[in-house]
């Protein structure tokens, strides 16, 4: 543990540090830092208050072998201190697991807010139905968390799915909670129009995008095209009776970004503007993680949208997780946005796989 102790002890002198800059007056005239100062400041809190419990586990458990040691101690006494004994060894054991989980390199946008793309895939009607309840699934999560949810864009049908909806969603460490989702979710169960209770298989992609700012992508001017049309489909009264649509087209690689929800052309053009930052920086990061075969090996699955990664089977009641191999039942509670079991098992899996790389 004498890296361990090395680690906490830089951790520390970092804490004193964020500790002395937020009593600096001067950060208050600057709202973006302050807030990425208190935040890597509260973490490390949190952090602290582990090591603080196995420093005093370390103390405690060496008084209580030096007891154990000493002749003169009578043999009740001797008998709790081994039981004391072993009740920290296995704390200590405990502590030393989490402590190496909280030294493990952070991914530096696990802070980031979120850009989530859900499209429909294989299954016509069943597919887009199922679209939409992942969208709420989503919905529900973030609000159980306390963040906020932003509709981007949308393709609605007519019986209330979607062929592809976009949205924001913003608070703490959204992108370390929803990175896992994206790939490919399969859902099996009967229609509502299907009369003979034939059992159909549908797809729906999600794609979850770490929100780019300003300093992550910077996009030349002179490699887009943006042009404007009047918006279509299911909307209020200002379809089709304004130009307030807006597409931009990314001119190096042909991306398109279409975004109508918004009555106003200038909304509509800032929030397409932001997914395509997204975009680029989504596959910025993919091209860099496919450079590192260790990336890769050590991923449960954050870059690859062509991944099936889970079933939701409804006529067994099971969702199934085929990355880590794990089912659960319950599906309408999981679909009203219960899904932290998943996440939690998700984060444990990929902690435990950068544990072996190191």
């Amino acid at each position: 543990m004498d890296k361990i102790n090395q680690k906490i002890t830089v951790l520390q002198e970092r804490y004193k540090a964020l500790e002395k800059q937020l009593q600096d007056p001067a950060l208050t005239k600057q709202p973006q830092q302050l807030k990425k100062t208190a935040v890597e400041y509260d973490e490390l809190k949190a952090k602290l208050v582990v090591f603080d419990c196995y420093t005093k586990n370390t103390k405690t458990l060496a008084d209580t072998e030096q007891l154990i040691n000493d002749n003169a101690i009578d043999a009740e006494l001797l008998q709790l201190a081994k039981d004391e004994q072993q009740r920290l060894t296995i704390e200590r054991q405990n502590l030393e697991q989490q402590i190496k989980v909280l030294l493990l390199p952070p991914d530096p946008l696990d802070n980031k807010d979120i850009i989530v793309e859900i499209r429909a895939g294989a299954g016509g009607d069943e597919s887009a139905l199922f679209a939409a309840e992942l969208f709420r699934m989503y919905s529900h999560y973030a609000d159980l968390q306390g963040w906020k949810t932003n509709l981007i864009s949308s393709n609605r049908t007519g019986i209330g799915g979607f062929k592809e909806v976009i949205f924001e969603i913003n608070g703490q460490h959204v992108y370390s909670q929803l990175k896992y989702e994206s790939g490919v979710h399969r859902v099996q169960r009967v229609p509502a129009t299907e009369k003979s209770g034939r059992v159909h298989t549908s797809t729906v992609t999600v794609a979850v995008l770490p929100e780019a700012e300003e300093v992550d992508m910077k996009i030349n001017p002179n490699d887009i095209r943006i042009d404007v049309f009047r918006s279509g489909g299911h909307g209020g009264q200002s379809v089709n009776t304004t130009d307030s649509a807006v597409r931009i087209t990314y001119l190096p690689t042909g991306l398109i970004v279409t975004c109508q929800d918004e009555k106003s052309q200038h909304k509509n053009k800032a929030k397409a503007f932001k997914v395509l930052q997204s975009r680029l920086l989504a596959l910025k990061i993919e091209a860099e993680q496919k450079k590192s075969s260790a990336a890769r090996q050590s991923q449960i699955g954050t870059g690859d949208r062509s991944e099936k990664i889970r079933t939701y089977n409804f006529p067994q009641d099971r969702i199934t997780d085929h990355r880590i191999k794990q089912n659960w039942s319950n599906l309408p509670n999981i679909l009203a946005g219960n899904i932290n079991p998943v996440i939690n098992a998700l984060t444990i899996a990929d902690q435990q796989a950068r544990l072996e790389k190191l």
